[in-house]
């Protein structure tokens, strides 16, 4: 099989990536994209429809759905002693965590957006079989860890919420203010929140474009037909 290796690295971030520690030693990238070419990534900021798409998708095409989302608990309980950003966040209360530092600090020290726990994702994935094929879905999937593990520039697209859609997107979902919520300020909470995921989904734009991968930014003007017509495109089925 033929692999695509596109660009190797991206400027912002050396650290971050549990992949190399968990699997650069054991499986050269080769073999790794060889047992990994069933698999479809579907990447994005929060609220940009990635479940949603990935279940149509799914169920049109036969595939399997792995979210990354509904593994979090099991990956924070596998990832102690080995997740110094998770630590640190656990430890925190509500106010901490969303009131008492700057969604600039939020943003570098969450541990999801660290890539803390990548390494479980890669691992549950390679212990599915390879059929069906699978859409892995979540903003845990970071390009600058996703790229080295594609086929092809097929196999990956991120989705990139406008702030307007995200809002909206949370709202419809009833879980806008899930977290906000629970501190001693919501609104401030919420606030912080949304700075905070309109700088990561920046940063996602980033990082794909110096990596020559997908994106497709979704407003509040694209339909849910639309967009899975775009994702459907973007990994050629």
């Amino acid at each position: 099989m033929e692999h695509w290796a596109g660009k190797e690295t991206v400027s912002w971030d050396p650290h971050a990536s549990d992949l190399r520690v968990r699997h650069g030693e054991m499986a050269d990238a080769a073999a790794l994209r060889d047992r990994l070419g069933h698999v479809y990534w579907l990447g994005g900021g929060s609220g940009g429809g990635k479940s949603t798409i990935a279940r149509r998708l799914a169920a049109r095409h036969g595939l399997r759905v792995y979210a990354t989302d509904d593994v979090m608990p099991d990956h924070a309980r596998r990832s102690v002693g080995d997740a110094p950003f998770l630590s640190e966040f656990a430890a925190m209360d509500m106010d901490e965590r969303w009131l008492l530092r700057s969604p600039e600090t939020m943003l570098e020290t969450f541990h999801w957006f660290r890539g803390e726990g990548f390494g479980l994702i890669v691992d549950d994935l390679l212990r599915l079989p390879p059929e069906p094929g699978v859409v892995v879905e979540g903003f845990r999937l970071l390009p600058r860890l996703v790229q080295p593990l594609l086929a092809g520039p097929d196999h990956a697209v991120w989705l990139l919420p406008t702030p307007g859609f995200r809002r909206e997107a949370f709202g419809r979902r009833g879980s806008l203010w899930a977290i906000a919520g629970k501190t001693s300020d919501p609104e401030r909470a919420l606030g912080n929140l949304l700075e905070r995921d309109r700088m990561f989904t920046e940063r996602l734009a980033f990082e794909a474009k110096e990596l020559d991968l997908s994106v497709i930014e979704v407003d509040t003007m694209m339909t849910e037909d639309e967009l899975a017509g775009r994702v459907t495109e973007a990994f050629g089925l």
